[in-house]
């Protein structure tokens, strides 16, 4: 293609369109005002609903475009984080690949309207899939995609560009040209900036260039956007025809005590969005995410739909109750005897250099104290949680209760993700942490799609 035609220009190169002045766009429950980048109440009560029950009811088009929303396609949907952030932004997923079995049937139980197509999807042809959501070429407005990151990870043991999972990467770009989306979005870990001296991520950009796309790529931090967790992500944003407005990714809206530990530079300019020194909010706290739900014992499972105890007690609470008849997904799990033992003399922010010497397991005996700091750590109920992985295993990390003997359950761990109490795992406990730990926030995917949309309807 040629892309002289467009006007595209790679970051840092003079654009050919200028940006305009952005309308003040609504979502579910705030007003993002773009021009002075911050998010503003506006709930009113007939807001006050089930956003899915609301975006069911609506009628579909030809194309099954919503009257209220952008249309979006999910690639490498996982459990469906990312689509649900999005969907509370305004957007409508018409369509969603994952090749797991179980997540995408938790995609497709809780996306009722989407598509969703369990294979590889290399096996997939993008422009049956096109023509069968009945769209030409350059109506959809969004394509978003997370390919599988492990791969990239600064913690996956090897790193090689020989790893196949690093290649899926020319999936997305196929179902882009056979798309032409108005935009176009990536996500992935901040290994990504780094991965073969950043060869990766050159080659990611100038094949949206090819395409079309002016593409340019920032490092948000989760906690920044209201998520109660370490956690960030590498998001590369693109619009077709024309360079992405600097302004597209969203600004933080909180501070957070959070550190970077990797490669933030690209081509010599930092990729970190930083809140700024006037940003006031406080970070989401672990007690904000989890604080309302019923207390458990080690192994406890009880009935499978809880009662809430209390009210709620914080905006997050709140937010995450909204559209929600109980309480799914919350179960302990059982760990041995010893664990239980260990557990007892871990204080809240302490870890396993709290058990005595004989009760720690014996590869950990000859551990220095600043060593593995994370594991068998009881977290902070005024702190963040630390990254929630495919597993809450206190082996692992940070992940016991911080006044409870026992592990995190998977709405816990959904909880400090960001996702909303209607929203519902299935599959087996193992199976429903892991489908909790690969997902985008949902709130962070929130923030993303909000500005992504005062781009896209920018007048």
């Amino acid at each position: 293609m040629d892309t002289s035609e467009c006007g595209v220009r790679r970051r840092g190169k003079r654009a050919w369109e200028s940006a305009e002045d952005f309308p003040l766009l609504f979502d579910w429950e705030q007003v993002y005002a773009w021009r002075t980048h911050t998010y503003e109440e506006a709930v009113t009560p007939e807001k006050i609903q089930n956003p899915v029950k609301k975006r069911e009811n609506k009628q579909l088009d030809r194309a099954g475009k919503r009257d209220d929303s952008l249309r979006c396609i999910d690639l490498f949907a996982g459990a469906g984080g990312l689509s649900e952030g999005l969907s509370e932004a305004g957007f409508h997923s018409l369509f969603a690949v994952e090749v797991v079995p179980t997540y995408a049937k938790t995609y497709e139980f809780n996306h009722r309207g989407a598509q969703v197509t369990t294979a590889d999807i290399r096996t997939l042809d993008a422009e049956e899939i096109r023509k069968r959501l009945g769209l030409e070429r350059g109506e959809l407005d969004l394509i978003a995609g997370g390919p599988p990151c492990q791969g990239f990870s600064i913690n996956a043991p090897v790193r090689s560009v020989l790893d196949h999972r690093n290649h899926l990467f020319k999936e997305y770009l196929r179902f882009v040209d056979a798309f032409q989306p108005r935009c176009i979005l990536i996500e992935n870990v901040p290994g990504l900036v780094s991965f073969e001296s950043g060869k990766t991520l050159h080659a990611i950009l100038d094949s949206l260039a090819e395409l079309g796309y002016g593409a340019d790529v920032r490092i948000l931090g989760a906690a920044y956007y209201g998520v109660p967790q370490m956690r960030w992500r590498t998001v590369i944003i693109g619009t077709r025809g024309k360079e992405l407005p600097p302004e597209t990714f969203p600004d933080p809206i909180c501070h957070a005590p959070i550190e970077p530990n990797f490669t933030s530079t690209f081509d010599g300019h930092s990729l970190l969005k930083i809140p700024t020194a006037e940003k006031s909010s406080k970070f989401t706290t672990v007690k904000d995410a989890i604080g309302d739900l019923p207390p458990l014992h080690n192994g406890e499972h009880g009935v499978a739909v809880k009662a809430y105890p209390m009210p709620p007690q914080c905006d997050f609470q709140k937010r995450a109750r909204r559209g929600s008849t109980g309480i799914h997904n919350h179960e302990a799990p059982r760990l041995s005897d010893i664990n239980v033992k260990r557990m007892a003399y871990i204080r809240p922010g302490g870890n396993w250099t709290d058990i005595p010497e004989d009760l720690l397991p014996k590869g950990m005996r000859q551990a220095r104290k600043s060593d593995h700091t994370k594991r068998y750590g009881r977290v902070l109920p005024d702190g963040l949680a630390s990254t929630i992985l495919t597993k809450c295993d206190p082996h692992w990390g940070a992940y016991i209760h911080y006044d409870q003997d026992r592990s995190f359950t998977v709405r816990e761990a959904a909880r400090i993700q960001s996702f909303p109490d209607h929203y519902i795992f299935l599959g087996s406990m193992a199976e429903q942490f892991a489908q909790v730990g690969n997902a985008v926030p949902p709130m962070l995917g929130k923030a993303i799609g909000i500005s992504i949309k005062s781009v896209l309807t920018e007048v």
